[in-house]
């Protein structure tokens, strides 16, 4: 399973502003630089992430952006389900899309469906926190000056 860039950037924004201190407001200018990443990316993510609760959004001379929950309360397997677009590993997971012709008789469709089942229950063991518990070494390396890279 290859994660998208998507959920991948969102993931990294959370992480990003969970290594904040708490109620700190970043800017996807910020988080752009520290990343390496566009911002356009980025503002389509942050928007996202804002409509899904995760984070919020303050705008106006001074703003910027911010956990709207606890890292305890932000769960990576609800994150993963909401930002990828589909689980469609094989063309089979595709009901409308599949022209697969051994589809009936295929055993690893079956298999396939029990990993995936597998890998979104290990993500719903844990939570941002789980991923800041290194907060120091991870504000080192996003909030310093980067010059050096």
């Amino acid at each position: 399973m290859r994660m998208t860039m998507y959920t991948d950037f969102s993931l990294r924004v959370l992480i990003y502003l969970g290594a904040k201190d708490k109620g700190e407001l970043s800017t996807i200018k910020d988080i752009s630089e520290a990343y390496g990443i566009s911002k356009n990316h980025l503002m389509k993510v942050t928007y996202d992430l804002g409509k899904l609760g995760y984070i919020e959004t303050i705008r106006g001379r001074g703003g910027g952006i911010r956990l709207a929950m606890g890292p305890e309360d932000i769960n990576i397997g609800q994150v993963v389900r909401k930002t990828e677009d589909d689980f469609h590993l094989v063309e089979c997971f595709d009901c409308q899309a599949n022209r697969c012709v051994i589809t009936p008789a295929c055993g690893l469709r079956r298999a396939l469906n029990r990993a995936l089942k597998a890998y979104l229950m290990i993500l719903d063991e844990y939570t941002l926190a789980d991923f800041l518990n290194n907060k120091d070494v991870l504000a080192n390396l996003l909030f310093n000056d980067r010059q050096d890279i």
